[in-house]
């Protein structure tokens, strides 16, 4: 189970959650697609009662990537293939190599599915989605795409949301791993 430091790290904008429906979803029309949003936002506070129900697995409670001013503190890395280890191992490096020392893997509610967020701190949402798409093209380039990069223009404003993750698979922080290299 997740703590509420580790989720801290996430820096969650907690004015408002969205919460996963039963049943028919809303469809909606974007760029000539059709896309059906299965969550419903709830213009509440995101309260600790709500989120021991979400690691209760109750509910599911997901969380905006996009903040107030369309500002972005993550960019986001939704893996949901075979190897995790793998793509973490490979994604770390890439990171690294990027210059981004501060990153954590989060693990889902589905076995195999990870949530990497590359903590990049307040930056606008146009540079937020260039730099996932410059960050996702250049791990394809190493690994079969097995994941969505996040935030995008590519999907309706509502669908940069991701569930809040229930634990944590690893996490870098700062260049203490340079040391043993």
């Amino acid at each position: 189970m997740i703590s509420q430091l580790e989720l801290q790290l996430i820096k969650m904008q907690t004015s408002h959650y969205y919460l996963k429906k039963e049943g028919a979803s809303k469809q909606i029309s974007f760029q000539g697609k059709t896309f059906f949003d299965k969550f419903e936002r709830v213009d509440q506070t995101l309260s600790s009662a709500v989120l021991s129900d979400h690691l209760a697995k109750k509910i599911i409670v997901a969380h905006d990537l996009v903040l107030a001013g369309d500002m972005v503190e993550n960019v986001v890395f939704d893996f949901n293939g075979v190897d995790t280890e793998r793509f973490y191992h490979r994604a770390q490096l890439m990171l690294r190599e990027e210059g981004f020392l501060n990153f954590t893997a989060y693990e889902t509610a589905t076995s195999g599915h990870l949530h990497l967020y590359v903590h990049k701190g307040h930056t606008s949402l146009s540079e937020g989605c260039h730099l996932a798409k410059a960050l996702s093209a250049k791990l394809a380039q190493k690994l079969p795409r097995q994941w969505r990069a996040f935030p995008t223009i590519d999907l309706p404003p509502q669908f940069n949301v991701l569930a809040i993750p229930y634990g944590v698979y690893a996490k870098e922080r700062g260049s203490g791993w340079s040391k043993h290299m």
